[in-house]
């Protein structure tokens, strides 16, 4: 996970202030579309970040998405969606995945730009992934997270025409500039790949 600092323009912050000041009655369209009708990746669960911890885009159209990137949250699944859904933390990914089964939460849109990686270019041309769990405690890396988690991953780059490599899938600390370390000497990137690639 990565702390992002963006600063909103004034212009942004009172139209801001403004709308929050009307009736949400007199917007039942915007209501309606405040969560997605259904998540991009089927069997996942909609566990929407805060408004202020992505930016909002039309990606691919707007922007490629060409690399995947692999985090771990350094805290458990519930924690990690806590920090999403806070919007003083400055910080999203597009997908949470539980160590105990596998299950995935969808935070973010793939279409838009979560703010994981740390590096503005990076955010804007990826998808990120968090998995539950810490570094130095590889037990949080089940044999049931792999599964889901490459299925995703296999997934994401068949949406998007991403070459399943190393060069393509990387952890949070091959992004340039990133001075994180996850997924860490325990991740197993053979196998991930293994588990990517079967899945075609």
């Amino acid at each position: 996970m990565n702390r992002t600092t963006l600063c909103p323009s004034r212009r942004g912050v009172l139209m801001g202030a403004a709308l929050t000041a009307v009736p949400s009655a007199l917007f039942p369209a915007r209501a309606a579309a405040a969560g997605p009708r259904t998540v991009d990746h089927p069997g996942s669960a909609w566990h929407p970040a805060s408004r202020s911890n992505y930016t909002p885009s039309n990606r691919p159209r707007g922007r490629p998405v060409d690399h995947v990137v692999i985090h771990v949250a350094q805290t458990t699944y519930a924690g990690t969606l806590r920090v999403f859904r806070d919007p003083r933390e400055k910080v999203s990914a597009h997908y949470v995945v539980r160590s105990s089964d596998g299950r995935v939460a969808q935070c973010v849109r793939e279409s838009d730009i979560a703010w994981h990686a740390g590096n503005w270019d990076f955010n804007t041309r990826s998808i990120g992934i968090e998995h539950e769990g810490w570094v130095d405690r590889p037990g949080y890396f089940t044999d049931v997270m792999y599964e889901r988690s490459a299925r995703l991953t296999a997934a994401v780059c068949a949406r998007y025409g991403i070459p399943r490599d190393r060069a393509h899938i990387i952890g949070h600390h091959e992004v340039p500039g990133s001075d994180h370390t996850d997924p860490g000497r325990h991740w197993d990137w053979k196998r991930y790949l293994r588990l990517v690639r079967d899945r075609s």
